[in-house]
C-alpha cells in the first residue's frame, strides 16, 4: 500500500497546477568505468611503449640526433618533398584530363583514357622507372618536328635527356594519374544529376560548368582519396633507390652502409617522413574546411580554433548574417520585369521522344503566345516535365521540332536543310529560357548572391559589379535581400525556390519554365513561392508551368493544357476546362483533384 500511495503522490504532482522546482537538486553525472579502464590501459601502454624505445640504448638516438639534420639527409629530404609536390601536380593535372575525358561523350576520348588508366595501374612503379631508364637504349634520340615529313625542329639525345630525376618525376607522375583520374572521376559522378542540368539551363560553357560547378562539389569526395594518394605518393618515392637518386631513404641506406647504424638511420627516415605526412594531413584539413562551405550549415571548426575558442564568435557571425531581419521595404517584382516589347511565342510541331520502345511524348503540337502564362495538368508519367524539358532542349527530341520567335532551338536553317546546332550554340540560344527545378538546384557551394550572378557573368558577360547589383535588387523584390551572402543550405525549401526563381530571371529571359515548382515543398511553404510566380504572371512574360495546384493554375494561367500518355488531349482557357471539359479523361482527373 506504501507503494501505490507514493505512486499515486507522483501521478499527482503535475496535476497540482505547479511547476516542481528542479534547480535545487544536484545532478551526479552518469558513470561509465569501462571508459576510465580502458583510458587508463592505454595510457599504460603508450607510456611503456615510449619508455622502451627512449631508455634503450640500442635505439641509438646520439646516431639518430647527429644526422637528423646532417646536410646529406636534408638535401635527400629536399628532393623527396620536390619530388612529391611535382609529381601531385602533374599527376593530378593528368589524372583530371583523363577523369573527364573518361565521362566524355566521345568514345575516343573515353576509350583512350579507360586504356591508360587500365595499363598504368596494371604494372608495378618498379617496373615502369626501370622502362623509363632504359628507354635511351630504345630511342637514341628525341625529334620534335612535323611526323612522316622529315621536317624536324630540335633533337635531342635521349639518354642526357632523361636524368634519373627526370625519369622519376615522369614515372611518379604517370602512375600517380592512372590512380587520381579514377578518384576524379568518382567525385565528379558524385554530384547530382540536378547541378548538371542547372548549369546547362543557365547556358554555362563547359569549361565553367566542369571547373566551376562539378569540380568544387567534386572536391568533398576527391579529397580524403586524393590526399591518401598523395601521401602515398611521399612514401612511395623511397622506391626511385633503383634509379641510385639519393631522395631522403636512399641517402639513409648509403649512410647506414658505411656505419652500419641501421636502427638510427631507419628511424631518421622515419621521423621525417612522419613529418611530412603530418604537414600533408594538415593542408589536407583545411582544404576540406575551405570546401565544405555551403556542404554543412555550419562549418566545423579547425584545429587552431578549437584550442583558442575563436570558432564561436565566427560562428555567431555567419548565424547572423544568415538570419538578419528581412528589410521591411520591398520593391514590386513586376516593375522591374515587364519587357519592353511582345516575344517568347514558342511553337511546338510534332514533338515526339522515346526512351528505346518505350513512348514520352507523342506527336505533341502546342502555341504558347508571348506574355501568355500557360499551365500544363496531368497525372504523373503524362510527359509534362519531359515536354518542359524538351523545350530548352536538356532533352533532345527524337521526332519534331521547338522554335521560339521563330528560332528553332537545336538546330539551324539554310535553305531548306535543318544543321544540328553544336552545344556551344545551344547553350547561347538556351540562356534566353529560364527554367525553375523541382528540387531547386541551386548550386550548394555559391552564396545566394552568387548563385544569382553566375549565368550573367560567365554567359553574358556583364559586369560582375552591375551583375551584383542586379542581383541584390532582384533579391530584394523577392523579399530575400538579408540572404545574400547565406548559403542555400541555410534557407528554408521556400527561400530556396525563390532564389531559383531569382537566378532563371536573373538572364531576362523571353521564357520561364517551371518544373512543379512546389511539389518539394511543405504545404506550409507552398504559398511564399505561389506568391512569387503570381506576381511573375502579371509581368508580360511568357511563362510554362507544370503544376499539380490546380487552384493556383485556374488563377493566374491564361491557358490550361492537359496531357495524358504523352498526349495532349485538350487544352484551352481555364473557365473552358474547369467548368465544360470536353473530353471524358480530363472530367474524370478534375473529379479527383478537385
Amino acid at each position: 500500500m506504501a507503494s501505490t500511495t507514493d505512486f499515486d503522490g507522483l501521478l499527482a504532482g503535475p496535476q497540482s497546477g505547479s511547476a516542481p522546482d528542479y534547480s535545487r537538486y544536484r545532478v551526479v553525472p552518469a558513470r561509465h568505468p569501462w571508459r576510465a579502464v580502458g583510458t587508463v590501459a592505454a595510457v599504460l601502454i603508450l607510456g611503456i611503449t615510449l619508455h622502451s624505445i627512449l631508455t634503450n640504448p640500442k635505439w641509438g638516438w646520439a646516431v639518430f640526433a647527429q644526422y637528423f639534420v646532417s646536410e646529406p639527409v636534408l638535401v635527400g629530404l629536399a628532393r623527396t618533398v620536390l619530388l612529391t609536390v611535382l609529381a601531385s601536380i602533374f599527376g593530378f593535372l593528368l589524372g583530371g584530363t583523363l577523369a573527364f575525358a573518361r565521362v566524355s561523350k566521345s568514345p575516343l576520348l573515353a576509350g583512350i583514357s579507360w586504356g591508360y588508366i587500365w595499363l598504368l595501374r596494371s604494372v608495378p612503379l618498379i617496373v615502369l622507372l626501370l622502362i623509363l631508364n632504359n628507354l635511351g637504349y630504345l630511342y637514341t634520340t628525341l625529334d620534335l618536328g612535323i611526323p612522316y615529313t622529315g621536317i624536324s625542329f630540335a633533337q635531342y639525345n635521349l639518354v642526357e635527356v632523361l636524368s634519373p630525376f627526370a625519369v622519376a618525376l615522369i614515372g611518379l607522375s604517370l602512375n600517380q594519374a592512372a590512380f587520381s583520374a579514377e578518384i576524379i572521376r568518382g567525385g565528379i559522378l558524385s554530384v547530382d544529376q540536378g547541378q548538371h542540368e542547372a548549369a546547362a539551363a543557365l547556358g554555362l560553357s563547359r569549361r565553367r560548368h566542369a571547373l566551376g560547378i562539378v569540380l568544387p562539389q567534386a572536391m568533398r569526395a576527391i579529397l580524403p582519396s586524393g590526399f591518401n594518394e598523395i601521401i602515398g605518393l611521399a612514401k612511395s618515392t623511397s622506391m626511385v633507390y633503383v634509379l641510385a637518386l639519393p631522395e631522403l631513404f636512399y641517402t639513409v641506406q648509403v649512410i647506414y652502409r658505411r656505419n652500419l647504424e641501421v636502427i638510427p638511420l631507419l628511424m631518421v627516415a622515419t621521423v621525417w617522413y612522419l613529418i611530412i605526412m603530418s604537414v600533408l594531413s594538415l593542408i589536407q584539413l583545411r582544404i576540406e574546411r575551405h570546401y565544405a562551405r555551403g556542404a554543412l550549415r555550419t562549418t566545423p571548426a579547425s584545429l587552431l580554433e578549437r584550442i583558442t575558442g575563436r570558432n564561436s564568435s565566427r560562428q555567431n557571425k555567419a548565424t547572423t548574417a544568415a538570419q538578419s531581419p528581412a528589410p521591411a521595404a520591398r520593391r514590386p517584382l513586376v516593375s522591374a520585369l515587364r519587357p519592353a516589347r511582345q516575344e517568347g511565342l514558342i511553337e511546338i510541331h510534332g514533338l515526339s521522344k522515346r526512351y528505346g520502345s518505350h513512348t514520352v511524348l507523342d506527336n505533341v503540337n502546342l502555341t504558347v503566345r508571348p506574355g501568355e502564362v500557360t499551365a500544363i495538368l496531368g497525372p504523373s508519367g503524362a510527359g509534362k516535365s519531359t515536354l518542359l524539358r524538351a523545350i530548352n532542349h536538356l532533352e533532345r527530341a527524337s521526332e519534331g521540332f521547338i522554335a521560339i520567335d521563330g528560332e528553332l532551338i537545336g538546330y539551324e536553317r539554310r535553305g531548306n536543310v535543318l544543321y544540328e546546332l553544336k552545344e556551344g550554340a545551344i547553350r547561347r540560344r538556351r540562356a534566353s529560357i529560364g527554367m525553375v527545378f523541382q528540387n531547386f538546384n541551386l548550386f550548394p557551394h555559391l552564396t545566394v548572391l552568387e548563385n544569382i550572378i553566375e549565368a550573367p557573368v560567365s554567359v553574358q558577360k556583364v559586369p560582375r559589379a552591375v551583375a551584383l547589383e542586379q542581383a541584390r535588387d532582384l533579391l530584394n523584390r523577392i523579399g530575400l535581400s538579408d540572404k545574400a551572402d547565406a548559403y542555400p543550405r541555410q534557407l528554408s525549401g521556400g527561400q530556396q525556390q525563390r532564389v531559383a526563381i531569382a537566378r532563371a530571371l536573373a538572364l531576362k529571359p523571353k521564357v520561364i519554365l517551371f518544373d512543379e515548382p512546389t511539389s518539394a515543398l511543405d504545404p506550409e511553404l507552398v504559398g511564399e513561392v505561389l506568391e512569387v510566380i503570381k506576381e511573375l504572371a502579371t509581368s508580360g512574360t511568357t511563362m510554362v508551368i507544370v503544376t499539380h495546384e490546380v487552384g493556383f493554375a485556374r488563377e493566374v494561367a491564361d491557358t490550361v493544357v492537359f496531357m495524358e500518355n504523352g498526349r495532349v488531349l485538350e487544352s484551352g482557357p481555364p473557365a473552358q476546362l474547369f467548368n465544360a471539359p470536353a473530353h471524358s479523361r480530363l472530367g474524370e482527373f478534375l473529379a479527383k483533384v478537385l
